[in-house]
């Protein structure tokens, strides 16, 4: 007979490069939440210990917690992807660190990796069997869910989309060098790659230029489409190796309308088999927090 008893709570912890936020999940809703300024320089030993203290209240009512970390991400220890966000960070045992500050049963994922879990089980993947979650923000990330099991690897290299490499047209200003014609997608197509572009166009920031292109402005909306083909190019990629049916866009950026709508119109210059379905994330900025609790839920009832 099914358990009248309700599912306990779970903790989750969202560990970036700008906030640490943490929050309460019951019955698959955020209750309560919390979030503090990233210490800067966030070393690992200031960046764990601020997530223990903000955690730490929250903690007695959970049954395990969930972290959603930038990095790579494997077997709960982390290595930085961007070094000079997060220096020092080179196999960190997050998962060890963060079990002993807060005494419950912990989970790590990478954060993309985690919000693409959370958008798989509660928001845009649901009932589907190939999804990919895309985020197009400060950086480009993503992460896959095949067969209906989260794609995981052993050197936390899981779906990192966006150091997969294009041709490159904004390498100056760049901090990893273009390869020769070719550069890491996330320099051609994120929202920081978008604000040098729109610094150069007179405008403030990535917001300032996807504001003009989507209002007509043909000089702002040549690298806002840049971009968008760039994206629609690699969702055709994986389309084609994977079988993805299903990609949620998110982030600063991925969740514009204009945005969306460019990568909707990039990708139909593609074969149809190579066109999967392409939408708006449905958690926003809370798809880390539910997938990272949502896995450890899981991991505690292998």
């Amino acid at each position: 007979m099914p358990s009248d008893t309700p599912s306990p709570a779970l903790l989750a912890l969202d560990i970036g490069g700008t906030s640490i936020r943490t929050a309460v999940i019951e019955a698959g809703r955020i209750v309560e939440r919390r979030e503090v300024r990233t210490p800067k320089p966030s070393t690992p030993d200031a960046v764990i210990g601020a997530a223990q203290a903000l955690a730490a209240p929250l903690a007695p009512a959970a049954a395990a917690v969930g972290v959603a970390c930038a990095g790579a991400v494997a077997g709960g220890k982390v290595t930085a992807t961007a070094i000079h966000t997060f220096p020092g960070w080179t196999d960190v045992p997050l998962a060890q660190a963060i079990h002993a500050g807060l005494g419950l049963p912990c989970a790590v994922l990478n954060d993309a990796r985690a919000a693409a879990w959370g958008e798989y089980v509660a928001g845009a993947g649901r009932g589907t069997r190939e999804f990919m979650f895309v985020t197009v923000s400060t950086g480009v990330g993503a992460g896959l869910v095949l067969g209906g099991r989260l794609h995981l690897v052993g050197n936390g290299l899981d779906a990192e989309l966006g150091f997969v490499s294009v041709p490159a047209a904004w390498g100056e200003g760049t901090e990893v060098a273009a390869l020769g014609r070719l550069g890491p997608l996330e320099f051609e197509t994120s929202g920081t790659a978008l604000g040098l572009q729109a610094r150069a166009l007179g405008l403030n920031d990535a917001r300032a230029l996807a504001d003009a292109a989507e209002t007509g402005n043909p000089e702002a909306d040549t690298p806002y489409r840049r971009s968008a083909a760039l994206i629609a190019w690699k969702i055709a990629d994986v389309a084609a190796l994977l079988g993805v049916t299903t990609v949620a866009l998110g982030g600063s950026v991925g969740l514009r309308a204009g945005y969306l709508e460019r990568v909707r119109g990039q990708l139909a210059h593609f074969p149809p088999r190579y066109q999967p379905r392409v939408v708006h994330a449905e958690l926003g900025a809370d798809a880390g927090l539910i997938g990272a609790a949502r896995w450890a839920e899981r991991q505690e009832q292998k």
